[in-house]
């Protein structure tokens, strides 16, 4: 039960060095941000802590390969199956325009399957954590946190549901279907980015949901969301994080809101 303890408490370790550098840097008059081929905003804390946290694993874990949003992927060493996936600032939008919510999103996957998970959001004043086995927590650091769970809402009318934004759902032709259940859940807002299915994991709300997504956006989402009690796939039923979409629910409301997205339940995996 206890294999990856380590392998968490490097993580809360990486957290903290992210954290410092983040937190220095929020909200800087001299924050320099550019634009990616993808037209999406990076800013130098986004590459510096990135910067810093493949040094840490190069000497905590020199033989794990590393995949980071801003620099890439790293070949691991000799046989090791291990991968450790990096985003050093998820809702860098928010964090160049001074917006609170954003975290540094830290994984590790153990083949293919992500088996630690953390999330810190330091301008909030909060983080989340899991690793396979050992259950899901949260609180401002690992001295000072409760176990977390998932709620128990089985009726989408009584549900709070989140989701991103609507574009992207219109790119895919599901608008409808998103309206929809925005219609018929007893609420809905758009949180977006890691902070929605934080909120899932504790249980103050019931389903997120996402068209489009990266490896390193969800990895780290994963293990907490599942350690919490919930259910985590793609939009075509399969878990992991490599189908480039997500739908995370607290279980209970998976089938509904497949079917309201229009796919079928009897295609789930998990």
């Amino acid at each position: 039960m206890a294999r990856y303890a380590d392998d968490l408490a490097l993580a809360h370790l990486l957290a903290d060095t992210a954290d410092t550098i983040s937190v220095a840097r929020f909200r800087a008059l001299d924050l320099h941000v550019s634009t990616k081929p993808d037209l999406t905003p990076v800013s130098d804390a986004d590459t510096a802590v990135e910067k810093a946290l493949r040094g840490t694993l190069s000497r905590a874990r020199p033989r794990d390969a590393v995949l980071g949003e801003e620099y890439g992927a790293t070949a691991a060493s000799g046989s090791s199956r291990r991968r450790w996936v990096i985003d050093p600032i998820d809702g860098t939008k928010n964090y160049v325009r001074g917006v609170p919510v954003w975290a540094t999103l830290i994984a590790l996957l153990d083949g293919d399957e992500p088996v630690v998970g953390l999330v810190s959001a330091p301008a909030l004043g909060r983080r989340w954590w899991a690793a396979t086995g050992l259950g899901a927590y949260a609180g401002r650091h690992r001295t000072a946190a409760t176990q977390i769970h998932v709620s128990g809402v089985s009726q989408l009318s009584d549900a709070s549901f989140c989701y991103s934004s609507l574009t992207g759902w219109e790119e895919i032709g599901r608008l409808d279907a998103m309206l929809d259940i925005m219609r018929h859940a007893w609420r809905s807002r758009a949180y977006g980015d890691f902070y929605g299915y934080m909120l899932l994991a504790e249980g103050a709300l019931d389903v997120m949901v996402e068209p489009e997504l990266s490896l390193w956006d969800l990895a780290a989402l994963i293990p907490i969301v599942t350690e919490a009690g919930g259910t985590f796939t793609d939009l075509a039923g399969r878990p992991g994080p490599y189908g480039g979409s997500a739908i995370a629910t607290n279980g209970k409301l998976h089938d509904a809101i497949y079917r309201r997205l229009g796919v079928d339940p009897g295609t789930q995996t998990s």
